[in-house]
């Protein structure tokens, strides 16, 4: 039997914070496909996330 495939909880628009990097500020998403999360951070810019490594905290 296979595996789903992985999906991301998160939608564009949330605001989420980094766990290894909370200097980066607060998030918005920019897009969620699969586990490739685009997060915008103020201070650190446009990052790529695997959801699978990472998991970011919802902050709303």
């Amino acid at each position: 039997m296979a595996t789903p495939p992985f999906r991301s909880f998160l939608v564009p628009g949330q605001l989420v914070s980094h766990p290894d990097h909370p200097e980066w500020g607060e998030g918005q998403v920019q897009s969620a496909i699969g586990h490739r999360v685009t997060v915008m951070f103020p201070h650190a810019g446009k990052v790529l996330v695997d959801a699978t490594v990472v998991q970011l905290t919802v902050l709303s």
